[in-house]
Formats: structure tokens, C-alpha cells, sequence
């Protein structure tokens, strides 16, 4: 028989009541785990569609040949260039070509390229891969989150050339971690080479020499997305901690690393000159191809490093100071509205279709594939109100008026300064003429009005058909009145030619 008090004790795993959400700390290591499966995912994807091409395919590892690409692209980019195409396909044919001896060369060169193609993704508009993941909310709710990611990507070069380089996803997918810091992962890298060499232990060690040779290569791409920020936008990097704290850790870094690599190096000439066992002395000569490359990788990042300062003031300068761009503008009152108003339909309908052609601008043309029209097809439509979305009440607030001058007063004195196209006035004349009104105001607009005549808009009066226009001209006379100084500007009316307006809206039509 069993105690009431044994009853009322249920483990805890047992209890029917709900469970918490885990913990922000086990939330994201699982977040990560999955971001890292996503990285993955597109080259699982080349092997299972590889059935789509025309022909026998199977024969062929798509991973396999993804993976090897994305390692030629990352070891074949440098600093400021990246790895070619054409290299890259002709580099991978070989390794294709042993899959499949007996196929021909030509249907190993489309294996590498459509690898490579996939793994830019050039079917997609941004060249992008996208996987959806979840996670915790901080109240416990299940929240979807799309992971954006790029594998290999094409940036341009000098001359018009186009390079590849591989992402930081891309070189995680490649040494099998994901968001690691770059400084540690170095270290720990180097650590675990120089334990493996000590040990005899050649084959891995040079596992582990490829992997440092990647963080090195992804350190120097860090440095590189900030000095291309700096040239596009200088304001748009922090030069005042950020930058200045990574560049001084980053020249610790790469001093130490030097000394570390050169005591590697010395390891491993003495374990290849000491062994009897060929294998072993292809090893070691292999290994210390990749240690220099690693220390000319580190020297080319410290001269980098070292440029970066003067590199930020020749930028903050050329930008602070650079002469803004004069384009001129498009009138379109003048250039297109006024010249097709008069015409007929079927002229004007030519002059409209023309201009909107080119000034809509260009458009990328989509890839369809039969997955994604699929997916558009049996996409349920979304239900919309038939007159659309409410629209706000808006808060309009009355403008107060705080012009000087009244329309009464513009109007007496345009009628001062319509003068005649043969009578041109001196504005001291019409100053005293706006003062005998009596108004004290109107002889300050009439200054004001003869002042701005001065540099008339001749170009913008002629497009929008205007048939006279108020000009002053400066003769050298003094103006003498006690309440203005300067010049006692020639005031008068210049007529436009309506003929010449006519045929130039002939023409445009």
C-alpha cells in the first residue's frame, strides 16, 4: 500500500503544469546552431537538385565541389581583389573530372559552373540566401526570424572587372564554426598547430594551419569593409573607439602571431629534416607553404593597419571639403508641360511616351523558376477593403501670416514698375515716386523688386512663355536717398521674342 505522502511527490519531469521557455543563454546557442545548419543548406540543395539538369548527374558530389570552391575563392582573394572566375572554374575542373573520368572535359566545365552560379545564387534578385528560424521572446513567445546570408559574392574591380570573394558565413561553413570571435579562434588555432607538430601528429597539424590561414583571411576582410565604409562615408564609421581599438588590437595581434608563426616555421623545418618517413617530409613541406602564407598574410594585413590612419584624414578631408556636384535639373514646365499642352492628342501622346520611357529608369528582370511560380500560383490572394485603407484625419494648423507686405501693396508696386519696353526709370525716381503715396512700406518693395531684377530669370521667363521681363542694370551712378545706398540702378521692361518661344515649342513637339 502506498503512503498518501508518496502520492502527493511527482517529479518534476512528470508535472503536467507548462513548462518555462528556456533561457535567453540556451535560446541563442540554439539560435546559432541553427544559423550555422542554414550556412549548410544551400550546398545540401546542389546535390539534391542536380537532377534538374539534362543529363546523368548523379555521378558528380555537388557538396563536395561547393566546398571546394568556396576554399580556391578564400585562399585565391587578396586585400583588395578577389579570386577570378574563369580561374576558380578551371581551377575546379580537375577535381570534377575525377569524380568522372569517363565524361567528357566539356560537361566537367558546366559542373563548375553551375556550382559556382548556385553558390553566387544568380537566379535570385539580391544574390542572397534566406532561412527562417525561431527563437524566444523575452515573454516566452515563439518568434520567426529570417536569416539573411550571402556564400560567395561578386564585387567590382578596377577596369570594369568583376572578382569573387567568399563571405564570413562562407568561411564558417569551411572551418566548421559560426560567429567566432576572429582573435581567439586565431589563437586557438595557432595553439592547437604548434601542440600537433610537437606530437608528430603532420596530417592534422596542417588541417589546423588551414584553418588559421581562414581566420587570418577573415580578420583582414574585417578591416577591409571598414576602410571601403570610410571611402564611401566617413561619418558612417566610428574613427573616434571602434576603429582606433581594433586597429591597435589588430597590430598586437599580428606582431604576436608573427613570432609565433616563425617559431612554427623553425618546428617544422626541424621535424621535415629529421623524419625518415616520406610521407612525413611531404607533410612537413606542405606545411610550411601554408605558415609563409600565413606570415605574408600578416604582413600585408600590419601595412594595411599601418595605412589605415592617414588613409581616414585623406578621406575626412576629400569628403569635408569636396565641391558639390552642380547637375542641372530638369524643368519640366518648361521642357516638356508648356510645348505639349497646345498640341493634339496623337502629338502630344508621342512627346509623353518618350519621356517617361527613359525617365522611369532601368528595371532588373526576374529569373522565374518553376518552384517560385509554383509558389505564386497556389499563394491564396490577400483580401483587401474594396475602397482601401482608412485614411487619417489630418491636423492642419492655420498658417499665421507674417509676410511684411500685403497684396495691395504688391500690386501698387508692380503698377510703379510696369514701365514701358522704350522708357526705362532710375530707381531713385521710383523710390520718390513710392514715397509720395504715402505708404512708408511700399518704397522698401519697390527697392526690394529692382534689386532682385537685377539678375533676371531670363532662361525660365522665356521656357514658360512670358512676353516681357523687369531688368536693372548697374551704370556706375551712386544712388543719393536717405534711407538706401549702393547703386542707382537703370529700371526697365524688356520684351521676349513670342516668335522665337513658338518655334522652339515646335521643335521640342
Amino acid at each position: 500500500m502506498t503512503s498518501p505522502a508518496s502520492t502527493d511527490r511527482v517529479p518534476p519531469q512528470f508535472s503536467a503544469g507548462p513548462r518555462p521557455a528556456p533561457g535567453p543563454a540556451a535560446d541563442e546557442g540554439l539560435a546559432r546552431r541553427l544559423r550555422a545548419l542554414a550556412c549548410t543548406a544551400p550546398l545540401h540543395d546542389l546535390d539534391a537538385r542536380k537532377a534538374n539538369l539534362a543529363g546523368e548527374y548523379s555521378v558528380y558530389g555537388m557538396a563536395e565541389v561547393a566546398l571546394a570552391a568556396i576554399d580556391l575563392v578564400t585562399l585565391n582573394m587578396d586585400f583588395d581583389t578577389g579570386a577570378d572566375h574563369e580561374q576558380i572554374v578551371a581551377r575546379l575542373v580537375p577535381r570534377i573530372a575525377a569524380q568522372a573520368p569517363g565524361r567528357p572535359a566539356a560537361e566537367h566545365e558546366r559542373v563548375a559552373r553551375w556550382v559556382l552560379e548556385n553558390l553566387i545564387n544568380v537566379g535570385s534578385v539580391d544574390r542572397g540566401f534566406r532561412a527562417v528560424y525561431g527563437t524566444f521572446a523575452p515573454d516566452g513567445t515563439y518568434v520567426r526570424r529570417d536569416y539573411d546570408f550571402k556564400l560567395i559574392e561578386e564585387v567590382p574591380g578596377p577596369g570594369g572587372t568583376v572578382y569573387l570573394r567568399t563571405t564570413d558565413e562562407a568561411v564558417n561553413v569551411l572551418v566548421g564554426a559560426l560567429d567566432t570571435d576572429v582573435t581567439s579562434a586565431q589563437i586557438a588555432a595557432e595553439v592547437k598547430l604548434e601542440v600537433l607538430i610537437s606530437r608528430g601528429r603532420l596530417a592534422d597539424a596542417q588541417l589546423a594551419a588551414e584553418q588559421a590561414r581562414y581566420r587570418t583571411v577573415q580578420y583582414s576582410e574585417t578591416l577591409r569593409r571598414a576602410l571601403e565604409a570610410t571611402r564611401r562615408n566617413v561619418r558612417a564609421v566610428d574613427w573616434l573607439n571602434a576603429v582606433p581599438d581594433m586597429i591597435a588590437e589588430a597590430l598586437d595581434h599580428v606582431a604576436e602571431r608573427y613570432r609565433h608563426e616563425n617559431a612554427i616555421l623553425t618546428n617544422i623545418r626541424k621535424a621535415r629534416d629529421e623524419t625518415e618517413d616520406p610521407e612525413h617530409k611531404r607533410r612537413a613541406a606542405e606545411l610550411v607553404d601554408i605558415v609563409k602564407d600565413c606570415i605574408r598574410r600578416h604582413t600585408q594585413l600590419q601595412s594595411r593597419l599601418l595605412e589605415a590612419g592617414p588613409l581616414f584624414r585623406a578621406e575626412q578631408d576629400r569628403q569635408a571639403f569636396a565641391t558639390p556636384a552642380t547637375t542641372s535639373g530638369i524643368d519640366l514646365y518648361g521642357h516638356l508641360v508648356a510645348p505639349v499642352l497646345p498640341l493634339p492628342l496623337e502629338q502630344a501622346t508621342r512627346v509623353t511616351d518618350a519621356f517617361f520611357a527613359r525617365g522611369t529608369g532601368l528595371r532588373t528582370p526576374v529569373s522565374v523558376r518553376v518552384g517560385d511560380l509554383v509558389d505564386i500560383l497556389l499563394t491564396p490572394p490577400v483580401e483587401r477593403e474594396h475602397l482601401g485603407a482608412e485614411m487619417p484625419e489630418p491636423d492642419l494648423i492655420a498658417t499665421p501670416d507674417d509676410s511684411r507686405f500685403s497684396e495691395e501693396q504688391l500690386a501698387a508696386a508692380r503698377e510703379l514698375l510696369n514701365l514701358p519696353a522704350d522708357a526705362p526709370r532710375r530707381l531713385s525716381g521710383l523710390l520718390a515716386e513710392a514715397r509720395r503715396t504715402g505708404d512708408p512700406d511700399l518704397a522698401y518693395l519697390v527697392a526690394l523688386l529692382a534689386v532682385h531684377a537685377a539678375s533676371p530669370p531670363v532662361g525660365t521667363a522665356y521656357r514658360q512663355g512670358e512676353e516681357k521681363l523687369l531688368f536693372a542694370v548697374d551704370d556706375g551712378t551712386e544712388l543719393d536717398d536717405p534711407e538706401f545706398g549702393g547703386a542707382d540702378l537703370i529700371v526697365g521692361t524688356a520684351l521676349l521674342d513670342a516668335a522665337g518661344m513658338a518655334a522652339d515649342r515646335t521643335e521640342a513637339a
